[in-house]
Protein backbone atom coordinates (compact mmCIF):
# COMPACT_ATOMS: atom_id res chain seq x y z
CA UNK A 1 0.00 0.00 0.00
CA UNK A 2 1.49 3.40 -1.23
CA UNK A 3 1.87 6.91 1.75
CA UNK A 4 -1.03 8.81 2.14
CA UNK A 5 -0.88 12.12 2.39
CA UNK A 6 -1.37 12.13 6.19
CA UNK A 7 1.58 9.61 6.45
CA UNK A 8 3.87 12.07 4.68
CA UNK A 9 3.18 14.83 6.94
CA UNK A 10 3.72 12.33 9.65
CA UNK A 11 7.15 11.35 8.48
CA UNK A 12 8.61 15.14 7.31
CA UNK A 13 6.60 17.21 10.30
CA UNK A 14 5.73 19.39 7.75
CA UNK A 15 1.96 19.87 9.35
CA UNK A 16 4.34 21.65 12.32
CA UNK A 17 7.06 23.30 10.10
CA UNK A 18 10.51 22.56 11.19
CA UNK A 19 10.86 26.32 12.06
CA UNK A 20 7.98 25.57 14.87
CA UNK A 21 10.97 22.27 16.44
CA UNK A 22 13.95 24.78 16.39
CA UNK A 23 15.55 24.38 19.84
CA UNK A 24 13.89 21.20 20.95
CA UNK A 25 16.09 19.06 22.97
CA UNK A 26 16.53 17.86 26.39
CA UNK A 27 15.32 21.01 28.44
CA UNK A 28 12.16 21.35 25.93
CA UNK A 29 11.64 17.54 26.95
CA UNK A 30 11.74 18.60 30.93
CA UNK A 31 9.55 21.26 30.43
CA UNK A 32 6.81 18.66 28.46
CA UNK A 33 7.35 16.24 31.94
CA UNK A 34 6.06 19.18 33.80
CA UNK A 35 2.54 18.55 32.02
CA UNK A 36 2.59 14.99 32.78
CA UNK A 37 -0.95 13.40 34.06
CA UNK A 38 -0.05 11.63 37.49
CA UNK A 39 -0.48 7.95 37.26
CA UNK A 40 -3.63 6.60 39.47
CA UNK A 41 -1.50 5.12 41.75
CA UNK A 42 1.95 6.02 42.86
CA UNK A 43 4.01 2.94 42.68
CA UNK A 44 7.36 1.92 44.48
CA UNK A 45 9.63 0.85 41.20
CA UNK A 46 13.71 -0.71 40.72
CA UNK A 47 14.99 0.41 37.74
CA UNK A 48 18.01 -1.75 37.00
CA UNK A 49 20.40 0.73 35.04
CA UNK A 50 19.01 3.57 34.82
CA UNK A 51 21.54 5.88 33.47
CA UNK A 52 22.02 4.39 30.14
CA UNK A 53 20.54 5.57 26.63
CA UNK A 54 16.52 4.83 27.62
CA UNK A 55 16.78 4.64 31.32
CA UNK A 56 16.87 8.49 32.58
CA UNK A 57 13.94 8.87 29.96
CA UNK A 58 12.29 6.57 32.18
CA UNK A 59 13.27 7.70 35.31
CA UNK A 60 12.22 11.44 34.77
CA UNK A 61 8.75 10.36 33.38
CA UNK A 62 8.15 7.83 36.21
CA UNK A 63 9.17 10.90 38.89
CA UNK A 64 6.64 13.38 37.16
CA UNK A 65 3.82 10.38 36.89
CA UNK A 66 3.87 10.40 40.71
CA UNK A 67 6.48 7.39 41.07
CA UNK A 68 8.85 6.21 43.95
CA UNK A 69 12.23 6.08 42.32
CA UNK A 70 15.23 3.32 43.05
CA UNK A 71 17.62 2.77 40.63
CA UNK A 72 20.54 0.26 40.74
CA UNK A 73 23.87 -0.07 38.77
CA UNK A 74 27.69 0.34 38.96
CA UNK A 75 27.73 3.93 40.27
CA UNK A 76 29.93 5.21 36.82
CA UNK A 77 27.57 8.04 36.13
CA UNK A 78 26.11 10.72 38.00
CA UNK A 79 22.83 12.68 36.84
CA UNK A 80 20.43 15.50 38.16
CA UNK A 81 17.17 14.18 39.14
CA UNK A 82 14.37 16.54 38.67
CA UNK A 83 12.88 14.79 42.31
CA UNK A 84 14.03 12.17 44.86
CA UNK A 85 15.70 9.21 43.50
CA UNK A 86 17.04 6.17 45.53
CA UNK A 87 20.18 5.33 44.07
CA UNK A 88 21.90 1.92 45.13
CA UNK A 89 25.44 0.54 43.40
CA UNK A 90 26.00 -2.80 42.63
CA UNK A 91 27.77 -4.70 39.85
CA UNK A 92 25.96 -7.62 38.26
CA UNK A 93 28.73 -8.69 36.13
CA UNK A 94 29.83 -10.02 39.38
CA UNK A 95 26.95 -11.20 41.21
CA UNK A 96 27.19 -7.84 43.84
CA UNK A 97 23.50 -7.80 44.10
CA UNK A 98 23.56 -7.68 48.10
CA UNK A 99 21.74 -4.16 47.92
CA UNK A 100 18.68 -5.25 46.60
CA UNK A 101 18.15 -7.26 49.57
CA UNK A 102 15.71 -6.89 52.08
CA UNK A 103 13.52 -4.44 50.42
CA UNK A 104 10.34 -4.57 48.52
CA UNK A 105 9.11 -2.92 45.08
CA UNK A 106 5.95 -3.07 43.06
CA UNK A 107 7.58 -3.33 39.73
CA UNK A 108 10.97 -3.84 38.50
CA UNK A 109 12.35 -2.65 35.42
CA UNK A 110 15.00 -4.68 33.57
CA UNK A 111 16.64 -2.21 30.92
CA UNK A 112 20.37 -3.24 30.77
CA UNK A 113 20.64 -7.05 30.68
CA UNK A 114 21.34 -9.28 27.54
CA UNK A 115 23.11 -12.49 29.61
CA UNK A 116 20.74 -14.88 31.27
CA UNK A 117 23.21 -15.39 34.68
CA UNK A 118 22.13 -11.65 35.47
CA UNK A 119 18.88 -12.49 35.51
CA UNK A 120 18.79 -15.80 37.47
CA UNK A 121 20.95 -13.96 40.23
CA UNK A 122 18.16 -10.89 40.03
CA UNK A 123 15.47 -13.38 40.13
CA UNK A 124 17.17 -15.02 43.35
CA UNK A 125 17.14 -11.54 45.09
CA UNK A 126 14.05 -10.28 43.69
CA UNK A 127 11.54 -13.43 43.30
CA UNK A 128 9.93 -12.59 46.34
CA UNK A 129 10.63 -8.23 46.55
CA UNK A 130 8.60 -7.63 43.75
CA UNK A 131 5.34 -8.05 42.20
CA UNK A 132 6.28 -7.96 38.35
CA UNK A 133 9.27 -7.67 36.25
CA UNK A 134 9.33 -5.60 33.38
CA UNK A 135 12.27 -7.18 30.70
CA UNK A 136 14.08 -4.83 28.17
CA UNK A 137 14.28 -7.25 25.14
CA UNK A 138 14.70 -7.06 21.57
CA UNK A 139 13.05 -8.23 18.41
CA UNK A 140 16.54 -9.54 17.15
CA UNK A 141 15.41 -12.65 19.70
CA UNK A 142 13.65 -14.19 16.63
CA UNK A 143 14.51 -17.11 14.70
CA UNK A 144 13.20 -15.73 11.41
CA UNK A 145 13.35 -12.63 10.02
CA UNK A 146 12.06 -14.12 6.40
CA UNK A 147 8.15 -12.87 7.21
CA UNK A 148 6.67 -9.79 6.98
CA UNK A 149 3.83 -8.69 9.49
CA UNK A 150 5.40 -11.80 12.15
CA UNK A 151 4.06 -11.15 15.49
CA UNK A 152 5.04 -11.86 18.97
CA UNK A 153 3.78 -15.65 18.62
CA UNK A 154 6.81 -16.33 15.79
CA UNK A 155 9.55 -18.50 17.31
CA UNK A 156 12.60 -17.39 19.38
CA UNK A 157 15.69 -18.57 18.42
CA UNK A 158 17.79 -20.99 20.17
CA UNK A 159 21.31 -20.91 22.36
CA UNK A 160 23.09 -23.42 20.65
CA UNK A 161 26.77 -23.63 23.17
CA UNK A 162 27.68 -24.94 25.64
CA UNK A 163 26.53 -23.39 28.83
CA UNK A 164 24.60 -20.15 28.49
CA UNK A 165 25.10 -19.37 32.07
CA UNK A 166 29.09 -19.23 31.71
CA UNK A 167 28.62 -15.92 28.45
CA UNK A 168 29.64 -12.91 29.34
CA UNK A 169 29.40 -9.31 27.56
CA UNK A 170 32.99 -10.19 26.52
CA UNK A 171 32.41 -13.06 24.56
CA UNK A 172 28.90 -11.01 23.01
CA UNK A 173 31.36 -8.40 21.90
CA UNK A 174 33.34 -10.84 20.46
CA UNK A 175 30.78 -12.94 18.58
CA UNK A 176 27.72 -10.75 17.79
CA UNK A 177 25.32 -13.57 17.02
CA UNK A 178 25.18 -14.82 20.36
CA UNK A 179 23.09 -11.13 21.09
CA UNK A 180 19.85 -12.61 19.88
CA UNK A 181 20.05 -16.21 21.36
CA UNK A 182 21.23 -14.90 25.12
CA UNK A 183 18.39 -12.67 24.81
CA UNK A 184 15.82 -14.87 24.04
CA UNK A 185 17.48 -17.20 27.02
CA UNK A 186 17.56 -14.09 29.50
CA UNK A 187 13.26 -13.76 28.25
CA UNK A 188 12.94 -17.86 29.30
CA UNK A 189 15.04 -17.25 32.41
CA UNK A 190 12.58 -14.38 32.95
CA UNK A 191 9.80 -16.65 33.27
CA UNK A 192 11.39 -18.97 35.06
CA UNK A 193 11.73 -16.79 38.07
CA UNK A 194 8.33 -14.31 37.54
CA UNK A 195 5.90 -16.96 36.26
CA UNK A 196 2.76 -15.15 35.42
CA UNK A 197 4.09 -11.76 36.29
CA UNK A 198 6.24 -10.25 33.87
CA UNK A 199 6.26 -8.29 30.85
CA UNK A 200 8.39 -8.71 27.42
CA UNK A 201 9.48 -5.67 25.79
CA UNK A 202 11.27 -5.92 22.62
CA UNK A 203 11.94 -2.93 21.25
CA UNK A 204 13.21 -2.26 17.27
CA UNK A 205 15.91 0.22 16.63
CA UNK A 206 15.75 2.56 19.04
CA UNK A 207 16.91 6.35 17.76
CA UNK A 208 16.82 9.30 19.31
CA UNK A 209 19.14 12.15 21.71
CA UNK A 210 20.92 10.53 24.02
CA UNK A 211 22.03 7.44 21.76
CA UNK A 212 25.76 6.38 21.59
CA UNK A 213 25.66 4.17 18.46
CA UNK A 214 25.24 7.25 16.05
CA UNK A 215 23.00 3.95 13.92
CA UNK A 216 20.00 6.79 13.58
CA UNK A 217 22.36 9.95 13.79
CA UNK A 218 24.52 9.23 11.23
CA UNK A 219 21.20 10.45 8.72
CA UNK A 220 19.95 13.61 10.35
CA UNK A 221 23.83 14.87 10.87
CA UNK A 222 24.60 13.89 7.17
CA UNK A 223 21.51 15.46 5.56
CA UNK A 224 22.22 18.74 7.58
CA UNK A 225 25.40 19.08 5.68
CA UNK A 226 23.74 18.61 2.87
CA UNK A 227 25.36 18.62 -0.68
CA UNK A 228 24.95 15.29 -2.56
CA UNK A 229 24.41 12.37 -0.51
CA UNK A 230 24.66 8.72 -1.09
CA UNK A 231 21.72 6.57 -0.18
CA UNK A 232 21.05 2.95 -0.13
CA UNK A 233 19.20 0.72 -2.30
CA UNK A 234 15.87 2.49 -4.02
CA UNK A 235 13.87 4.02 -1.26
CA UNK A 236 11.19 1.33 -1.32
CA UNK A 237 12.89 -0.88 1.90
CA UNK A 238 10.76 -0.42 4.99
CA UNK A 239 11.84 1.47 8.01
CA UNK A 240 11.05 0.32 11.68
CA UNK A 241 12.40 2.80 15.09
CA UNK A 242 11.16 4.08 18.05
CA UNK A 243 12.17 7.19 19.53
CA UNK A 244 14.10 6.19 23.54
CA UNK A 245 11.18 8.80 24.79
CA UNK A 246 8.16 6.73 23.20
CA UNK A 247 9.94 3.92 24.29
CA UNK A 248 10.63 4.83 28.16
CA UNK A 249 7.25 6.27 28.90
CA UNK A 250 5.32 3.06 27.51
CA UNK A 251 7.59 0.94 29.64
CA UNK A 252 6.38 3.23 33.00
CA UNK A 253 3.03 2.55 31.55
CA UNK A 254 3.49 -1.11 30.85
CA UNK A 255 4.82 -1.21 34.72
CA UNK A 256 1.80 0.71 36.18
CA UNK A 257 -0.72 -1.48 33.96
CA UNK A 258 1.55 -4.83 34.64
CA UNK A 259 0.26 -6.16 31.87
CA UNK A 260 1.78 -9.60 30.97
CA UNK A 261 3.21 -10.93 27.98
CA UNK A 262 5.37 -10.02 25.29
CA UNK A 263 5.24 -6.80 22.98
CA UNK A 264 6.76 -5.60 20.20
CA UNK A 265 7.85 -2.07 20.60
CA UNK A 266 8.23 -1.10 17.03
CA UNK A 267 7.20 1.78 15.14
CA UNK A 268 5.73 4.13 13.44
CA UNK A 269 1.94 3.15 13.61
CA UNK A 270 2.12 3.50 9.64
CA UNK A 271 4.59 2.02 6.53
CA UNK A 272 7.71 3.98 6.43
CA UNK A 273 10.26 3.59 3.72
CA UNK A 274 13.85 4.86 3.36
CA UNK A 275 12.88 7.00 1.18
CA UNK A 276 10.45 9.00 3.04
CA UNK A 277 12.45 8.33 6.37
CA UNK A 278 15.26 10.65 4.65
CA UNK A 279 13.08 13.26 2.86
CA UNK A 280 11.06 13.49 6.42
CA UNK A 281 15.24 14.17 7.76
CA UNK A 282 15.60 17.01 4.84
CA UNK A 283 12.36 18.32 5.46
CA UNK A 284 13.07 19.20 8.86
CA UNK A 285 16.92 20.30 8.55
CA UNK A 286 15.70 22.75 5.61
CA UNK A 287 19.18 22.16 3.80
CA UNK A 288 19.26 21.30 0.20
CA UNK A 289 20.49 17.82 -0.13
CA UNK A 290 20.03 15.75 -3.36
CA UNK A 291 19.66 12.19 -2.92
CA UNK A 292 21.93 9.24 -4.53
CA UNK A 293 20.03 6.01 -5.07
CA UNK A 294 22.67 3.41 -5.01
CA UNK A 295 21.65 -0.55 -5.98
CA UNK A 296 22.16 -2.72 -3.44
CA UNK A 297 25.06 -4.63 -5.59
CA UNK A 298 26.46 -1.52 -6.36
CA UNK A 299 27.35 -0.86 -2.58
CA UNK A 300 28.23 -4.66 -1.68
CA UNK A 301 30.45 -4.59 -4.99
CA UNK A 302 33.02 -1.54 -2.81
CA UNK A 303 32.44 -2.83 0.80
CA UNK A 304 29.46 -0.55 1.91
CA UNK A 305 27.63 -2.89 4.04
CA UNK A 306 23.87 -2.23 5.42
CA UNK A 307 23.43 -1.46 9.31
CA UNK A 308 27.17 -0.84 9.62
CA UNK A 309 28.12 1.54 6.71
CA UNK A 310 24.39 2.32 5.75
CA UNK A 311 22.24 2.54 9.05
CA UNK A 312 18.84 1.81 9.46
CA UNK A 313 18.99 0.30 6.37
CA UNK A 314 18.55 -3.70 5.31
CA UNK A 315 17.03 -4.62 2.28
CA UNK A 316 14.31 -6.44 2.27
CA UNK A 317 14.60 -9.51 0.48
CA UNK A 318 15.05 -13.32 0.98
CA UNK A 319 16.04 -14.19 4.71
CA UNK A 320 15.43 -10.60 5.96
CA UNK A 321 12.27 -9.76 3.85
CA UNK A 322 10.81 -9.18 6.91
CA UNK A 323 13.60 -7.47 9.20
CA UNK A 324 11.75 -4.23 9.41
CA UNK A 325 8.36 -5.26 9.48
CA UNK A 326 7.17 -6.74 12.33
CA UNK A 327 3.76 -6.39 13.57
CA UNK A 328 3.41 -4.12 16.61
CA UNK A 329 -0.49 -4.26 16.61
CA UNK A 330 -0.59 -5.62 20.32
CA UNK A 331 1.50 -3.11 21.24
CA UNK A 332 -0.09 -0.20 19.97
CA UNK A 333 -3.69 -1.76 21.00
CA UNK A 334 -1.46 -1.77 24.73
CA UNK A 335 -0.94 2.05 24.49
CA UNK A 336 2.01 2.34 22.84
CA UNK A 337 2.28 5.76 21.34
CA UNK A 338 5.02 7.70 18.62
CA UNK A 339 5.64 11.62 19.08
CA UNK A 340 5.57 13.03 15.34
CA UNK A 341 8.91 11.66 13.67
CA UNK A 342 10.44 15.72 12.69
CA UNK A 343 10.32 15.59 16.87
CA UNK A 344 13.05 13.18 17.00
CA UNK A 345 15.05 14.37 14.28
CA UNK A 346 14.86 17.55 15.62
CA UNK A 347 15.85 16.44 18.91
CA UNK A 348 18.65 14.31 17.67
CA UNK A 349 19.97 17.18 16.09
CA UNK A 350 20.15 19.47 18.69
CA UNK A 351 21.50 16.67 20.98
CA UNK A 352 24.38 15.72 18.92
CA UNK A 353 24.99 19.38 18.03
CA UNK A 354 25.54 19.95 22.35
CA UNK A 355 28.08 17.62 22.83
CA UNK A 356 32.03 17.96 23.13
CA UNK A 357 33.96 18.85 19.71
CA UNK A 358 35.50 15.63 20.11
CA UNK A 359 32.14 13.82 20.25
CA UNK A 360 31.03 15.59 16.89
CA UNK A 361 34.38 14.83 14.88
CA UNK A 362 33.56 11.26 14.19
CA UNK A 363 30.51 9.55 13.53
CA UNK A 364 30.43 5.77 15.31
CA UNK A 365 28.34 4.85 12.29
CA UNK A 366 27.83 5.22 8.77
CA UNK A 367 30.30 6.03 6.18
CA UNK A 368 33.88 8.79 6.50
CA UNK A 369 32.99 11.67 3.77
CA UNK A 370 36.16 10.25 1.81
CA UNK A 371 34.18 7.13 1.30
CA UNK A 372 31.49 8.28 0.48
CA UNK A 373 32.97 10.62 -1.97
CA UNK A 374 34.61 7.71 -3.60
CA UNK A 375 31.27 5.93 -3.76
CA UNK A 376 29.55 8.67 -5.64
CA UNK A 377 32.33 9.35 -7.71
CA UNK A 378 31.84 5.51 -8.81
CA UNK A 379 28.39 5.71 -8.87
CA UNK A 380 28.41 8.50 -11.54
CA UNK A 381 30.71 6.98 -13.47
CA UNK A 382 28.44 3.65 -13.50
CA UNK A 383 25.61 5.90 -14.30
CA UNK A 384 27.12 7.30 -17.30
Amino acid sequence: MGQTRRDLLKVGGLGLGAAALSGLGLQAEARTMSVVPKADRPLDLLILGGTGFTGPFQVRYALARGHRVTIFNRGNKSLDWPGPVEELVGDRNEGNLSALEGRRWDVCIDNPTTLPFWVRDAGRVLENQVDHYVFTSTLSVYASNADPGADESAALLEYQGEDRMAETMKSVRANMALYGPLKAESEREVARWFPGRHTIVRPTLIVGPGDATDRFTYWPVRLARGGQVLAPGDGKDPVQLIDARDLAEWTVRMAEAQAGGAYNAAGPDYRLTFDAMLHGIRAVTGVAAELNWAPAEFLAERGINPWSDMPVWIPSEGEYAGFASRSNRKAIDAGLAFRPFADTVEATLAWFRDQPDDRRSQLRAGLTPEREAEALEALRAASS
